[in-house]
């Protein structure tokens, strides 16, 4: 199906800041999933661009002027496949995302929870891995602002709630825990469901010679209604803006992401 996105962020300063860096992941690669069609950032300067070590596009915009808001626009079309969700390599060797990060470290609690899946998942990994995603949606159950975007897995597992962010960190803990490759995906998804924040992330896990697709919170794998940003080891390495200033006081943020089929 064709998706046609846009993807519309806002910073908002209290006093003017004297210089930001903002990296973005904003544009679409084509992959195994998707073909981009058509795609432009409408950005408040000049940026650089690239592709990082896990394969994503970025842009680097750097504003070294007084501002006291930071405007960025991302749309296009893009067209997804419904075929199983299985990615090739890529770029860096899927050993390298056996590597935990402070974000997708196990604790104890973690490990505990994670390890009655292994024999499941070493006779079957599709069948065993979702299982444990099953787990986790069950223990901890999709709830807004229960989490924020530098909450541990471990913390958010403790707390029983969080978001679509938080689950993918847990199943990747765990995963990882369990000797099984895996990586975040941040992207957008496509629901009939207007309230539904169409910014969206979900995990892969390596075996069988591909990249496995896991929508943990909605509790499905991922298909032609997924959007694939970027990937990496955690929301860090994957999120579609980040950044640093200087100056700037208080900071507001808006963000709002529509995803709507043009075409079946």
């Amino acid at each position: 199906m064709k998706l046609e996105i846009r993807h519309e962020t806002v910073y908002r300063y209290d006093v003017h800041a004297h210089h930001s860096t903002q990296y973005l992941r904003l544009t679409p690669p084509s992959t195994d999933h998707q073909r981009v069609v058509e795609w432009q950032l409408n950005l408040p300067g000049k940026a650089s661009s690239g592709v990082d070590a896990f394969g994503n596009i970025f842009h680097v915009l750097t504003l070294d002027h007084p501002h006291d808001e930071i405007h960025l626009i991302a749309c296009g079309v893009v067209e997804t496949t419904d075929q199983p969700w299985q990615q090739s390599a890529g770029l860096l060797s899927p050993l390298v995302f056996l590597r935990a990060t402070p974000l997708t470290e196990c604790d104890q609690a973690l490990r505990q929870f994670a390890q009655p899946f292994a024999a499941a998942i070493a006779t079957d990994p599709t069948s065993g891995l979702q299982q444990l995603a099953a787990a986790i949606l069950d223990a901890m159950p999709y709830r807004k602002g229960e989490t924020f975007s530098d909450t541990p897995a471990a913390m958010a597992f403790a707390q029983g709630a969080g978001v679509c962010q938080d689950h993918s960190h847990v199943f990747i803990a765990c995963c990882r825990h369990l000797g099984i490759p895996a990586r975040y995906v941040s992207g957008y998804l496509v629901t009939d469901d207007e309230g539904h924040v169409a910014s969206h992330a979900w995990a892969e896990a390596w075996f069988a010679e591909a990249w496995h697709g896991f929508d943990i919170s909605n509790a499905m794998t991922p298909d032609g209604h997924h959007l694939t940003l970027a990937v990496g080891l955690d929301y860090l390495d994957a999120c579609p803006v980040r950044g640093v200033r200087h100056g700037g006081g208080g900071e507001e943020l808006h963000a709002r992401a529509e995803i709507r089929v043009i075409e079946e």
